[in-house]
């Protein structure tokens, strides 16, 4: 496994590593009262021993009878991080797909943490953006022999070109989830005397149009005069006008985001 580069902290180091489970064989009604009088938890990793069978929440109860055994209602496609997993990908693998909490497990898939700290997840990914916006500005600037600036600012959706002509459903809908929960880090702009091109955030973008929100908080790479953007290009070729214009691909999932079928072992 790949060693965590210096200055970006591993899972392991901000895990909760005392975890509530349930067993396969509880019942809906014994889980459906721990939830109900617990104030912490809507679900559980349900666990043999310490490995990791699925999860079960409130949600998976409902029209479960009270007997049923928890391993028929389960989640069994389960959302997992490495506890040598980066921070920053566990946050994003956590706001992209939606889901409040995700447990670790270590190569045996053996529970042996959970990841739910909001705040710490919020910090690692706003702290990349600023990074990102840097190189970008480096790049411009070596390319076109330009100085630029860089400023922060409310930019109306509806006046951005995409330079990226689609979008996965299951990130819009973690997206979706960061804005209405206040997570959602700044779009990246590009403003090109004028013209606006989206250079990062189009998951955002679309997740925040379809909340009826019409302008959103962005780092903007300022340009004095109008240059000829490799993106611009880009986006022209794919007709790419507005927001509008950009795909939804519901038939894959985001290659960041891993679950348990993956550690399941083969059959013979």
């Amino acid at each position: 496994m790949d060693v965590v580069p210096e200055g970006k902290p591993p899972v392991k180091e901000y895990m909760t590593r005392e975890v509530e489970t349930v067993s396969p064989d509880s019942t809906v009604f014994d889980v459906a009262t721990r939830i109900a009088e617990s104030d912490e938890h809507s679900g559980f990793p349900v666990c043999d021993r310490r490995r990791v069978e699925g999860f079960i929440s409130a949600r998976d109860l409902l029209l479960a009878d009270d007997d049923e055994p928890i391993f028929k209602v389960m989640t069994t496609d389960l959302l997992v991080a490495h506890p040598e997993m980066k921070l920053t990908d566990a946050a994003r693998v956590i706001l992209r797909s939606g889901i409040q909490k995700l447990p670790v497990v270590d190569d045996a898939g053996n529970l042996v943490g959970i990841i739910s700290n909001a705040d710490v997840i919020r910090s690692q990914i706003e702290r990349a953006t600023p990074e990102k916006v840097g190189k970008l500005i480096r790049t411009l600037e070596q390319i076109h022999e330009i100085d630029l600036t860089q400023e922060r600012r409310t930019v109306p959706l509806y006046d951005l070109i995409p330079t990226q002509g689609r979008v996965y459903a299951d990130e819009l809908e973690g997206r979706r989830y960061e804005l209405e929960h206040g997570l959602a880090e700044p779009l990246v702009v590009i403003d090109n005397a004028g013209t606006l091109m989206l250079a990062d955030g189009h998951h955002r973008v679309l997740a925040a149009d379809r909340l009826s929100i019409d302008e959103m908080d962005a780092y903007v790479i300022v340009i004095d005069r109008e240059i000829d953007l490799g993106m611009a290009k880009t986006a022209a070729k794919e007709n790419l006008e507005g927001i509008e214009d950009i795909d939804v691909v519901d038939y894959a999932r985001h290659p960041l985001v891993e679950t348990t079928e993956r550690l399941q072992p083969d059959e013979e």
